[in-house]
């Protein structure tokens, strides 16, 4: 039959208007910004940084290392180092920034900075609200703005979050390691250099 076809696709839209007036699947909008849809837990849009513990200042995993600034395509990251030094997960003392800077406004949400950062202190946020009044400045974040607990990282990415937590936890458990191997091997070098002190002493007074 001629134009079955275009009957059969005139069904389908009729089908598709009549439902998208009260079939749930078939509403395409909410009444934003009253009603939200859920940010999908794979949505990205903007870069944040992680602190650890309830204070964002002691607690912020960032160490100042400069990557994420050096590789960041569109250069909207502005690192400046702080001259005083603070432990990190691992105990060691690490450099903190003093000043670090986003400008949404020419960030393009690669997530380059998230891959090359060695410390797992920057991910990416899915808050996409960042309207405001003052093009410049309220686009520019600071590092007081930028700063989010691992907790609300595990709410918006919790399959990711918990994996970057696996690492940090193995991180951890290498450097235990590394250092108990440390201090037995220093400990083995110390009873061996006193056996031979005490050798040496023994045979110059069989010598006397």
């Amino acid at each position: 039959m001629i134009g079955k076809g275009i009957l059969k696709g005139m069904v389908e839209t009729a089908r598709n208007l009549t439902g998208s007036f009260h079939d749930p699947d078939r509403l395409t909008t909410v009444e934003y910004p009253e009603q939200k849809i859920p940010a999908k837990e794979s949505a990205r849009n903007f870069p944040f940084l992680i602190y650890d513990g309830d204070d964002w200042e002691t607690g912020l995993r960032c160490v100042s290392c400069q990557i994420c600034e050096k590789e960041c395509p569109p250069q909207c990251i502005y690192i400046e180092k702080d001259k005083e030094k603070k432990p990190d997960f691992l105990g060691k003392m690490q450099m903190q920034p003093k000043i670090f800077d986003i400008d949404v406004s020419v960030c393009m949400g690669c997530q380059i900075c998230v891959e090359v950062c060695p410390f797992e202190s920057i991910r990416m946020d899915n808050d996409f609200e960042y309207a405001g009044s003052d093009r410049f400045k309220s686009l520019l974040l600071t590092k007081d703005q930028l700063a989010k607990s691992n907790n609300y990282y595990h709410s918006i990415h919790p399959t990711e979050a918990q994996e970057t937590d696996e690492i940090r936890v193995q991180k951890r458990k290498d450097h235990l390691a590394k250092e108990k191997a440390k201090a037995e091997k220093l400990a083995k070098a110390k009873k061996e250099a006193a056996s031979k002190a005490a050798l040496s002493k023994a045979e110059k007074a069989k010598e006397e």
